[in-house]
């Protein structure tokens, strides 16, 4: 019989924080604390199950995620926290207790083990809030976004870093996040996903790293080398100048990813650092590979790989890229079974699979992907899948029209302000055959359909897309025919369209949105 949903006030709380912190406590515990099972490294070293067996308690600030941390029976007692909602400094405080150690800029998962984070329902969104994982272990964190983590200017969070792990960590599964920023250092931001200290057994798996000056580390210095065993699959690193990611010592393994317009560098493996490579899609960017910055040399065992519009820098004393024709300078084995899907089919699978609140699916080794699995106990509207509409355009105001824009490349001779300037003889086209191109304002607005008008001798090129909340990253509707989409009005500063895979060069020529 199934039991009843129940409130109840969490354990060993502070007085001050139990007015904040009544959670949902689901009495009935979930056969497993995460949707699938961890990959990679951190199935070693006794394996990565989170909070598997243990109680689950919903959450909808980090207030109420550090009670239930702290409302434990001890700091290693089982326990799975259900995430929905924004969570950022103004719902986030210190809770205190036998079984935390939490702080109040931060989700702080310091001393302590066997936990889950999993995103539910409308998604979990951690604003400008990082989260900081020490002195931890069993740690699975699952389907959330972490943006816009700052380490100077104002609000400030885990220096910098979206998801950051430092000081004898052992096995974290990351899987199906979304890690992004707004710019580089210059801006406030650092890394994206580092490790640091003696950080080892580590999977980061299906997620999105995007939009930041670094992708990420292990190994804070040239000394810091204590940090190891780190797998890397089915990520997209796109928009970055570098660390995607920046080897120390150690062995990563990185293979079925997708890396577009990375800037500076990719792969760094130095410091004795030493990379096996399989089945990875590179694609506009710039020396990929290597051991860059140093001369401290790193190593890298490679297989499979596509390297598409790749450029690559001279070689000299600190600078050793491994292009223009990659090869093997060392072997590295691996310890656990994997199964590679052919880097061709990359860009497409990882497009439909990496991030957040898209439906947890995982790809079955032949490139295509499992049934989506969904995050919540209650029903959520999944993502609008249109049906295609006519390429004339829609009644209303075209909200585009004194808007501003951008994108992830731009072909020779094309502009990003060509697809809202009213002239169907004006288009965008990316570097290559896939790209991004956006609509932004400089205040809330609300949208409910765009319309995508390709220009004349290129209709029909563009055959997979994403309409995305930029915001957010939610994926508000995605297809194979552009022209009129529609989808629940939503409230965003910026809307993307992300073309996946075309026949020939797209080239749009308006991108236009509508309020109704």
């Amino acid at each position: 019989m199934r039991r009843p949903v129940a409130l109840r006030l969490l354990a060993g709380l502070a007085a001050t924080a139990v007015g904040a912190a009544v959670c949902v406590a689901l009495t009935t515990p979930q056969a497993s604390a995460a949707v699938g099972s961890a990959t990679g490294f951190a199935t070693r070293n006794g394996g990565t199950t989170g909070g598997t067996g243990g109680q689950t308690v919903r959450a909808t600030t980090g207030t109420q995620i550090h009670a239930a941390l702290c409302g434990r029976a001890s700091s290693s007692t089982p326990i799975i926290i259900q995430v929905e909602g924004t969570i950022n400094h103004g719902n986030t405080t210190k809770v205190s207790g036998s079984s935390c150690n939490t702080a109040a800029d931060v989700i702080e998962l310091k001393q302590i083990s066997n936990v889950t984070i999993l995103g539910v329902g409308n998604g979990a969104v951690f604003d400008q809030l990082g989260i900081h994982i020490r002195e931890a272990s069993n740690i699975i964190i699952q389907n959330v976004t972490v943006r816009n983590v700052k380490k100077s200017g104002s609000p400030l969070s885990n220096g910098g870093d979206a998801i950051g792990m430092e000081a004898n960590v052992r096995n974290v599964w990351v899987d199906h996040v979304t890690l992004e920023a707004s710019g580089g250092e210059a801006e406030g931001f650092d890394g994206l996903f580092d490790m640091k200290n003696n950080t080892q057994y580590v999977t980061l798996s299906y997620s999105i790293l995007r939009n930041s000056g670094r992708g990420g580390l292990i190994g804070s210095s040239e000394t810091d080398l204590t940090n190891d065993f780190i797998t890397f699959h089915h990520n997209l690193y796109e928009n970055l100048d570098s660390r995607a990611p920046l080897l120390r010592g150690g062995t990563a393994h990185i293979y079925n990813n997708h890396y577009v317009n990375i800037r500076e560098s990719g792969i760094n493996s130095r410091a004795g650092a030493r990379a096996k490579v399989d089945n990875n899609y590179f694609r506009n960017s710039k020396d990929v590979l290597g051991t860059f910055y140093t001369n401290q040399a790193g190593y890298w065992q490679v297989s499979g790989n596509i390297f598409d519009n790749v450029t690559w820098s001279s070689r000299s004393s600190d600078n050793n890229p491994a292009g223009p024709n990659p090869t093997s300078n060392t072997s590295v084995s691996i310890p656990y079974s994997f199964s590679l899907d052919s880097a061709s089919c990359v860009p497409n699978l990882v497009s439909q699979l990496a991030g957040a609140n898209k439906g947890i699916r995982f790809s079955n080794g032949s490139c295509a992907s499992t049934a989506p699995t969904p995050t919540s106990t209650s029903p959520t509207p999944a993502p609008t899948t249109p049906t295609p509409g006519p390429t004339t355009s829609p009644g209303g105001t075209n909200l585009s029209l004194g808007a501003d824009s951008d994108g992830s490349s731009k072909a020779s001779g094309t502009s990003y302000g060509d697809v809202r300037d009213g002239n169907m003889n004006t288009a965008w086209s990316p570097s290559g055959t896939t790209g991004q191109i956006s609509i932004k304002w400089g205040s809330a607005t609300t949208v409910s359909r765009i319309n995508i008008r390709e220009a004349a001798g290129s209709v029909g090129n563009i055959r997979s897309w994403r309409v995305l909340n930029h915001d957010t990253g939610a994926v508000l509707g995605s297809g194979s025919t552009a022209g009129v989409v529609t989808f629940p009005a939503t409230s965003l500063r910026k809307i993307t369209f992300d073309i996946t895979s075309s026949s020939g060069t797209p080239r749009v020529a308006e991108f236009e949105t509508y309020a109704g």
